[in-house]
């Protein structure tokens, strides 16, 4: 995998943005694996001004993410269902 940006490390995984896109990818430390695939395209509704996504932050307090994009105005906060 390339292109990897603002990892993420928690719950024994690591979670990155695939820079230039809304793709986020969790991965297995152990072997490197990637074990899904996250798109959050959709997250924002009205795209005008705004670029991709490119930032990825773990609330352990809450077991949450926040995501936020270059010019997003918004930060979203999101929970990953997790696949084992």
């Amino acid at each position: 995998m390339t292109q990897l940006n603002e990892l993420e490390c928690t719950s024994g995984r690591v979670y990155a943005n695939i820079w230039q896109t809304d793709k986020i990818v969790r991965i297995n430390p152990q072997d490197g694996d990637v074990d899904a695939v996250i798109d959050a395209s959709r997250l924002l509704q009205d795209r005008r001004g705004a670029d991709v996504l490119n930032g990825i932050a773990y609330v352990p307090e809450k077991d949450r993410f926040l995501l936020a994009g270059k010019l997003w105005p918004t930060v979203f906060e999101v929970s990953f269902e997790r696949a084992e």
